[in-house]
């Protein structure tokens, strides 16, 4: 008899594919709500559920789920939507899906970076116009990002591909991190314990850490202020990392040369005020939006249920 598990969410097709291969999956036509989501973990005791990021977790919906309930996990790296500690205490497994979507994270890193520095918004919008303009050799100029120094906060796995991307640019990198990495990971990168320390060098910065209480609004306007003049920002992370309205006043003022955004502090109802800058290249929380990384993290999903319902400890378990 195979076990009941739940899939909330609109999940890509080899992801449902697989899940009625290995479960009697129960599997939803759109995004369900957490009340949603506590009834039909109910009704089909459901042993295993695998959610998304905007399906918060919380305490309450913990406290209301069933006893069937042995795994939630979040096809997601990120995972400040669940509760960790109430999770724990009634003793459901968490997991995410490290490793599987480093790559095309640090790739839209790079394409943020590049249209930022090389103008790509305003480049596409002077083509749409119809372009009946020539421009001077001294008129719409981008920076040139090759030589340029990237600073990079946080270098897990995606910091890290960030970097080796950067290096084929002919980048030079510097990076802050909780522990220094090992020369073989380091590859010549400079290291810097203290962030504050880091930022005057940062002419470009990437953001690539996880967002926690501890880097809640970690650049504003005294990070900003540290920074070289004309820098630019680059957020695939989480945007609880930037205080959005210090973002505005640095782009304002012209301390920022550009940014490129990923994430916002409030996602999808994003602050409009950030689409009225021209230099400021933005993607709409699409870091992993390939169908081979998708898929991939929906199969770790399953892989850390199955694992569970066979009596293991899951191999990407939060607690």
């Amino acid at each position: 008899m195979k076990h009941s598990i739940l899939l909330p969410y609109l999940a890509p097709q080899n992801v449902v594919i697989l899940a009625n291969q290995k479960f009697e999956a129960v599997v939803a036509d759109r995004e369900l709500t957490t009340d949603e989501i506590i009834q039909l973990s109910h009704d089909n005791k459901s042993q295993g559920i695998v959610v998304v990021p905007k399906q918060k977790i919380t305490k309450d919906v913990i406290a209301q789920l069933p006893d069937s309930v042995k795994i939630i996990a979040t096809s997601s790296v990120g995972f400040d939507h669940l509760d960790i500690h109430a999770a724990k205490e009634r003793g459901i497994y968490l997991t995410n899906t490290p490793d599987v979507l480093t790559e095309c994270t640090a790739d839209i890193a790079m394409l943020l970076l590049l249209n930022a520095c090389r103008r790509g918004r305003e480049y596409l919008e002077i083509m749409e116009s119809g372009w009946r303009k020539t421009y001077s050799q001294s008129e719409m100029l981008g920076i040139k990002v090759s030589g340029k120094t990237l600073g990079i906060y946080g270098m897990g796995r995606i910091g890290q591909a960030v970097a080796d991307r950067a290096r084929g640019f002919g980048m030079k990198i510097v990076y802050c991190n909780r522990k220094r990495l090992p020369p073989d990971l380091e590859k010549g990168a400079t290291y810097y314990s203290d962030f504050h320390q880091m930022l005057p060098f940062c002419e470009i910065l990437s953001l690539n850490a996880p967002g926690t209480a501890e880097t809640k609004h970690i650049i504003n306007d005294e990070t900003f202020a540290l920074m070289p003049n004309r820098s630019v920002l680059i957020n695939v992370a989480r945007g609880s990392l930037v205080d959005e309205e210090a973002l505005i006043r640095a782009l304002q003022s012209g301390k920022l040369f550009a940014a490129g955004l990923d994430v916002f502090d409030k996602e999808p109802d994003y602050n409009l005020k950030l689409k009225d800058f021209h230099n400021v290249f933005l993607t709409p929380h699409m870091g992993s939006a390939t169908q081979e990384t998708r898929d991939a993290m929906g199969y770790r999903a399953l892989e850390n249920i199955g694992q569970v319902l066979k009596g293991q400890k899951p191999q990407d378990s939060l607690w």
